[in-house]
């Protein structure tokens, strides 16, 4: 079917070179709070894009967890496509979308694991029922029926009521580094602002304006 939408106006304010931070993480923690508190939903959700080793491509949606000056946290299944992908090309690409304000955040990098300490600090903050969750699912893996995957959770809830539910060893977080980062916000008349940071060195970033 051919998709025909209405015209939208984009009439929030736009983006200007000299109201940007000077560093690019500082950018998107602004960005990032304001959407937050806005309460749009899933404000948290990126897409995460991935590649093997030849090239195919691979997306999907995960959520952000942590960020700060040395990068972006996700957390996952080392066995899964996502990680086995990484581990062939750690060259990855995140987009974080917030309809409401016309606003999305493309980062590019190098995704690395974090600390094993780092990710049994975040695991233990999880519910119990994901912890759970973690032990029970192959992720990626062809399983015949949901049953099968409701009779491991079971499994794993037998196995774990009388203590903590450990760090699988197969299950952490990843760290993308960003190398460029850039911000789009749409205008009117498809006139959207875009800026790109390029790093040039440590802490050293380019801004350059891109046409829409």
């Amino acid at each position: 079917m051919e998709i025909t939408e209405p015209e939208r106006e984009f009439i929030l304010p736009g983006l200007r070179r000299k109201d940007l931070q000077p560093n690019p993480l500082d950018q998107f923690e602004l960005w990032f709070k304001q959407a937050w508190d806005a309460k749009i939903p899933d404000a948290h959700a990126m897409s995460l894009a991935t590649a093997s080793a030849h090239g195919v491509p691979t997306v999907r949606t995960v959520l952000l967890k942590k960020f700060d000056q040395k990068g972006f946290v996700f957390y996952t299944n080392f066995e899964s496509v996502k990680a086995r992908q990484i581990d062939e090309n750690p060259n990855v690409e995140l987009l974080l979308f917030w309809q409401p304000s016309h606003r999305q955040v493309r980062i590019a990098g190098k995704a690395e694991k974090v600390p094993t300490t780092e990710s049994l600090k975040y695991f233990l903050k999880r519910p119990f029922d994901s912890r759970l969750g973690a032990w029970a699912s192959p992720q990626s893996s062809v399983i015949s029926t949901r049953g099968l995957l409701e009779m491991k959770y079971q499994e794993m809830k037998r196995k774990f009521s009388q203590g903590e539910v450990p760090l699988p060893s197969f299950w952490g977080g990843y760290r993308v580094i960003p190398r460029t980062i850039e911000f789009w916000q749409g205008r009117k008349n498809r006139l959207h602002d875009r800026f790109l940071y390029t790093l040039i060195e440590e802490k050293n970033w380019k801004i350059e304006r891109l046409a829409p």
